[in-house]
């Protein structure tokens, strides 16, 4: 079970006394400063003179201090400050890059400057590779394990939907915890004004209502693991039963 962390807030400063949080801004970007900081310090530790290379578990010793969407906000965040230097820009490839692109860090003016990594172009992407290692062994699902096709297009009831990490507290980053069975909802389809999707939890059971935008797609299925399925039977199988319900004198209606 992962731990809880401060607050990420994924606004710019601008955006944020607009809204009247300023200190909300003002607390997550402390941690985003002291979160480089110690990348930066923990990225010294763990180099190899030898080989100029970085230890195994220097990525892991930060993520386990500030979590996995604080520190990738600010990676994300170090290779955006990177590609504005001409020098710099192409010592990173273009798989990092596009890694890096996956998370949004708004424009903030000298602010994000202040939580960029300063450290040479192959550490930081040796320290990303390990940080993107660790996420691949949580197991999560993603967009790669949804059915093809344009999720907003998509009719979700009676579907198997991903949860997206974003939406999830990081104590709550399990594959069980991803999987909903969509029940209902105006939420459930492409074309209504409402959001809501009431959904059942394939790994605890747990019922209750989420937005369309809180999951990245439809899950293909055969991505499904065994547990999640005997559990989607089992729920198909009561809902199908409930339909066919009794009628009077307790026969059931054919």
């Amino acid at each position: 079970m992962a731990a809880e962390f401060p607050y990420l807030y994924p606004c710019s400063r601008a955006e944020a006394r607009r809204l009247g949080q300023t200190q909300r801004h003002e607390d997550s970007f402390r941690q985003n400063v002291d979160c480089a900081r110690t990348v930066e310090q923990t990225i010294r530790a763990y180099f190899n003179e030898a080989d100029e290379s970085l230890s195994e578990g220097c990525a892991q010793s930060v993520l386990e201090r500030f979590g996995f969407k604080r520190v990738n906000f600010v990676l994300a965040n170090s290779l955006q400050e990177l590609q504005k230097s001409v020098n710099c820009k192409y010592l990173v490839s273009d798989e990092t890059y596009q890694w890096g692109r996956k998370t949004l860090v708004p424009p903030d003016g000298k602010y994000n400057r202040y939580f960029a990594v300063d450290t040479a172009a192959a550490l930081l992407e040796a320290f990303i590779g390990q940080a993107r290692d660790a996420y691949q062994a949580l197991g999560l699902f993603g967009p790669e394990h949804c059915v093809g096709g344009d999720r907003h297009e998509q009719d979700y009831k009676g579907k198997v939907l991903v949860m997206s990490p974003d939406t999830l507290r990081e104590s709550c980053w399990d594959p069980r915890d991803q999987l909903w069975l969509a029940e209902g909802g105006f939420g459930c389809s492409p074309t209504a004004s409402g959001r809501a999707v009431y959904a059942t939890c394939l790994g605890d059971g747990e019922k209750t209502r989420w937005d369309r935008s809180d999951f990245v797609g439809v899950l293909d299925e055969q991505h499904l693991p065994d547990w999640a399925r005997e559990k989607l039977e089992e729920l198909r199988g009561a809902q199908q039963e409930q339909e066919s319900g009794p009628a009077m004198g307790g026969m059931t209606m054919k």
